[in-house]
């Protein structure tokens, strides 16, 4: 068994709730290939601010990256996952809902822009879990090899905007997790 880590990083409140959703779905479905979810302690993000850009309002995504891989592999971990309130962006982009890098085994998803009020709506918290799995998932995927799919319903489905989050599923396609199964062959 290899333990796959759940690493809140606060801006300034991250709801339990959705990192647990986050932590169950992504058991339920890893724990397939022996790699089991765990919910390490919530760091605060004062390290990554060295990247955060006054003029945005936002952190630079890459930055996370390190130091999440840093934690798997002090904890022996097969993978990590951050999960942050931060804005994040990365160059070229206006944002991200996530980064990930199969290299290093880590990924991170912000729930800034997947919350219902940032669009100007009423908060939904079975929403916001539900598009937080979705953008953990296809992270997750990103880390494990797989590539974005055309399949519009997919998880690996690229997300332009939060409609294309929505629209797609917290499923894996057949041919996104065929590929899944071989890399965990």
């Amino acid at each position: 068994m290899t333990r796959l880590l759940i690493v809140p990083i606060v801006l300034e409140k991250i709801g339990k709730d959705v990192v647990v959703a986050v932590a169950d779905y992504v058991e339920q479905f890893y724990s397939r290939f022996e790699l089991h979810a765990v919910i390490l302690p919530e760091i605060g993000i004062d390290d990554f601010s060295v990247e955060y850009n006054w003029s945005r309002g936002q952190f630079l995504g890459r930055t996370f990256l390190p130091t999440l891989a840093q934690i798997k592999d002090t904890l022996r971990a097969g993978a990590a996952l951050g999960i942050t309130d931060a804005d994040l962006y990365e160059k070229g982009l206006n944002f991200i809902f996530g980064l990930a890098s199969p290299y290093l085994k880590v990924a991170i998803i912000s729930l800034h822009r997947l919350r219902p009020e940032f669009y100007g709506k009423i908060s939904n918290e079975e929403l916001l879990k539900d598009r937080a799995i979705k953008e953990a998932m296809h992270e997750l995927g990103h880390v494990f090899g797989l590539e974005h799919c055309p399949n519009p319903k997919c998880v690996m489905h690229f997300s332009n905007s939060i409609l294309d989050t929505d629209l797609k599923s917290r499923e894996y396609c057949d041919d996104c997790l065929k590929k899944l199964k071989e890399v965990f062959k």
